[in-house]
């Protein structure tokens, strides 16, 4: 073969090769593989992948396996990347591929998440098959501005007296619920669930931290209460790795955001509880090599918690404010918030208790000694209070709980006095006896909420002195009677006080009277007579 003839065959392969490039240069793709240079309780160091940007999925797939596993992007040093590990850790190991998926972290949203458990990443976790959900919703996202916001005006009812009358929560406020362990945070919480049936509320219980079958037994008490149907449960386990644990509520949040933006609904979500999430959040702080401040918690755990309880609110109800915001699709929705804290021995002035009482709108105190003297729910109405709640208390309810909380606090100063034994005189005696049952009659049994027409009617005769003759055991007796006879005889002024929110003249007249004729027709009709 002479040269020309091999420089000729040279140069048609290379046009060729050039014809094939250019034809097939649609289908070529570049793709950026990192590898695993370590893992340990559930943090991965990565090498490799230049372009990341923080909070980005990626995909890491386990060479023995083929198992793929989500992971974080969360520390973007200069020649690595440290990221959490949202899912079994314990199947990677080092020398692993891992890919970009060009996404921030996500989770499926919908009607199809409703009566459904389910894990931090949405993936279900109750064995009823896969969730059908067509939208995905970021987990970590910014908080709508002040300029989409309105006051908040409506009630978020949670049948709980002692909280409805004096701590009232509006629908877009955040209300935090903090106290020991074991003074009824959670009871609180389920009780608000329970009481928004019929009321078109959708509710979001995040449990972070718990047991499976603390989570299971929850789930299954809503179930058998019918409150299911309209409550999603977001279960990060205390098996669960502490990247779940931490970035649950945040997944929790986006599913409640779902029905505020796109569907205009009041959201309820419940965050149980967030001193796990600190915790955990400290946890894989501590293993990224972050630096550890006060109480070796990492120098963003108020941001951690501000962030996620920001995006609590009341959108505004004006279609052509909301249309501007690229995510908010239909207006008037709210998103309320209950953060849970637990503290230790009582200390509100810890360092996350403070966190989250200077990021919400009030918080509802539970005191251990109260639990244990049988005063459930246990609330401390001294250091309990609600910042914005009292605008969106109905009028009928303000009327009547302005004298119960007084009623109430006079009660407390007078009650460590009479310790001492002293002679009293009348009216202090009167004072401590009308504390007496105030106190009894704002006792509830767990999964018993009561309507709020109900809660009027009961408060109005205690604080209006129509059990001041009553012996205190028989009180809760009382009440449960009182409240059948006004079901039966009486509805329209329970009707109206629901209807109308305010207890006119002629509503507070026939309230009286059916006060009286209960008084000599119920079973406590000599004591009350006397």
């Amino acid at each position: 073969m002479t040269t020309t003839e091999g420089a000729l065959r040279a140069s048609e392969i290379k046009k060729a090769l050039l014809e094939q490039i250019d034809r097939y240069e649609e289908q070529l793709q570049v793709e950026e593989v990192g590898e695993v240079l370590e893992v340990k309780d559930g943090v991965a160091r990565i090498w490799g992948l230049s372009s990341a940007v923080a909070n980005e999925m990626l995909e890491i797939t386990s060479q023995d396996t083929g198992q793929m596993v989500v992971g974080l992007a969360s520390n973007l040093e200069e020649d690595n990347i440290g990221a959490v590990i949202l899912g079994d850790y314990l199947a990677l190991k080092e020398g692993d591929a891992v890919r970009r998926t060009g996404r921030v972290l996500s989770v499926p949203v919908g009607p199809a998440t409703l009566g459904r458990v389910v894990d931090a990443l949405g993936q279900p976790r109750d064995a009823r098959g896969p969730i059908e959900a067509d939208t995905y919703m970021k987990v970590d996202r910014v908080a709508p501005g002040i300029v989409y916001r309105q006051p908040v005006d409506q009630p978020m009812q949670t049948g709980i007296k002692a909280i409805d009358s004096m701590i009232p929560i509006g629908r877009g406020q955040r209300e935090l619920i903090i106290g020991d362990r074991g003074t009824g945070k959670t009871a609180v919480a389920l009780d608000a669930i329970i009481n928004q049936k019929g009321q078109d509320v959708i509710c979001v219980y995040c449990a972070i931290g718990q047991k499976g079958s603390t989570v299971a037994g929850i789930a299954e008490k809503l179930r058998e209460e019918g409150a299911m149907d309209y409550t999603v449960i977001v279960a990060a386990n205390a098996s669960d790795p502490a990247p779940m644990q931490f970035m649950s509520p945040y997944g929790a949040c986006a599913i409640g955001e779902y029905f505020t933006y796109h569907e205009g609904k009041d959201v309820l979500v419940i965050y149980d509880d967030l001193s796990k999430q600190a915790d955990a959040y400290r946890e894989a702080s501590l293993i990224l090599r972050r630096p550890p401040g006060r109480e070796a918690y990492p120098g963003d755990v108020f941001y951690l918690h501000s962030r996620l309880l920001e995006r609590a609110a009341k959108i505004s109800d004006d279609p052509a404010v909301v249309e501007s915001h690229p995510d908010i699709h239909k207006a008037g929705g709210s998103l309320t918030a209950l953060p849970i804290i637990q503290t230790q021995a009582g200390d509100v002035s810890a360092y996350i208790p403070t966190n989250v009482i200077s990021i919400t709108d009030g918080q509802i105190f539970l005191e251990t000694d109260l639990f244990f003297s049988g005063v459930r729910p246990a609330v401390n109405v001294g250091l309990s209070v609600s910042r914005v709640g009292g605008n969106a208390q109905i009028k009928a309810m303000k009327k009547v709980a302005g004298r119960l909380r007084l009623d109430l606090a006079q009660f407390r100063a007078l009650e460590a006095f009479a310790q001492f034994g002293t002679e009293l005189d009348a009216a202090t005696q009167s004072q401590l006896d009308r504390g007496e049952r105030v106190v009894e009659i704002l006792k509830q049994g767990q999964y018993e909420p009561v309507p709020v027409e109900e809660q009027v009617m009961v408060i109005f005769a205690a604080t209006q002195g129509y059990l001041d003759g009553l012996d205190v055991a028989v009180i809760k007796e009382w009440e449960s009677g009182f409240l059948e006879y006004m079901r039966s005889s009486h509805d329209a002024v329970g009707a109206a006080i629901r209807d109308e929110g305010e207890i006119s003249d002629e509503t507070d007249a026939a309230l009286r009277k059916a006060i009286e004729d209960y008084a000599n027709l119920g079973p406590s009709a000599e004591a009350m007579a006397s």
